[in-house]
């Protein structure tokens, strides 16, 4: 973000503003991260701020502080419509597209609030009155860091925000083992520890939280892996059968995908989850090296994301997206084979 679009943000948030603040659809960590300490920060400032999410989010989430003042879109469209339509400021976290808000984009793109986008990802579309891009970041919670550092406003950055930050920063590095991990990132990560992040507690919370259907799940994952080694590509799939049958919980395959990731060897993994309630198969790609699945997501399954980390999905059946995919790979064999892991 330009220095006058700093200072032009702080002479607008220098008196009691409406703000609402949006993730993406399908919040993960660093989405529910992200807005809930923008949260506790404007709070602060006597800001009337409400966070208004597309849809929920994961259970295990659910322990970062102000999480429970964020409003399901599914649940509160009235209501939500109305605070978005009265919005002074509408700050966009973790999401450069108006679309990843499913369906509040149509309210969303009515809005005569100004707009403040912060996010990581790549290609932005050009919506917002204020913008901060940056796809080096390994994460918007890190990004938040630097926008309160810019704002002047690290004073007010409590045990609490600190938390949220350090959740984000942990959940979008892989706990730190992502090419997009920085110098940076980990300095970032070590004040927010020095400003109450317990890094031991917020690990736990996170990644102990395993339930016996989750286990069994990822065992059915696991059994339905397929591996190319001449594509250097490793594949899962989970079928609405297969959900159903373990009592799924929205974020039970969250880091599913990296498994096959993990395979000696392997270049490129994908995991493909049908969701019978929106009609499509849901599809998460991973990648090591320089080997771009963003541009991969958005050549041929209608998403996008990072370098190493993307997502799309497929309205094709469970078996045509998987004809899809071996199809796809043949284009992509050369440099599959070329990357150096």
């Amino acid at each position: 973000m330009q220095d006058q679009q700093i200072k032009e943000l702080k002479e607008l948030l220098s008196s009691p503003k409406k703000i609402v603040i949006v993730p993406h659809k399908s919040p993960d960590g660093d989405a529910v991260g992200s807005i809930t300490a923008l949260y506790g920060y404007l709070k602060k400032q006597d800001h009337d701020v409400a966070m208004i999410s597309p849809n929920d989010f994961p259970d295990f989430l659910s322990w970062i502080s102000y999480s429970d003042h964020i409003m399901n879109y599914e649940e509160t469209r009235e209501q939500s419509n109305a605070l978005i339509a009265q919005a002074d400021i509408i700050f966009n976290l973790d999401h450069n597209a108006l679309h990843r808000t499913g369906d509040m984009e149509q309210p969303l793109s009515q809005a005569s609030a100004a707009f403040v986008m912060i996010d990581h990802h790549q290609q932005p579309d050009d919506f917002a009155r204020f913008m901060y891009s940056d796809t080096s970041m390994s994460s918007t919670c890190e990004m938040m860091y630097h926008f309160l550092e810019k704002m002047n406003g690290l004073d007010d950055l409590d045990a609490a925000m600190a938390t949220s930050l350090y959740t984000g920063i942990l959940t979008d590095t892989g706990s730190f083992k992502y090419r997009s991990t920085t110098a940076t990132t980990l300095r970032v990560a070590a004040q927010l520890v020095d400003r109450g992040a317990d890094s031991e507690s917020i690990n736990r919370k996170i990644y102990d939280v395993n339930t016996p259907s989750r286990m069994k799940l990822l065992g059915v994952a696991l059994q339905n892996l397929t591996v190319l080694p001449q594509q250097r590509t490793a594949f899962i799939t989970l079928s609405q059968k297969e959900l159903d049958e373990n009592n799924f919980q929205k974020g039970d395959t969250e880091g599913f995908v990296n498994y096959a990731l993990s395979l000696k060897d392997i270049v490129f993994a994908q995991i493909f989850i049908e969701k019978k309630d929106e009609n499509i198969i849901k599809t998460s790609l991973r990648s090591k090296g320089d080997f771009d699945v963003n541009q991969m997501a958005r050549a041929h399954w209608n998403g996008g994301g990072h370098t190493n980390a993307a997502g799309g999905r497929s309205e094709l059946s469970m078996d045509e997206t998987k004809a899809k995919l071996i199809r796809i790979l043949s284009d992509y064999e050369e440099a599959l084979n070329a990357t150096q892991i």
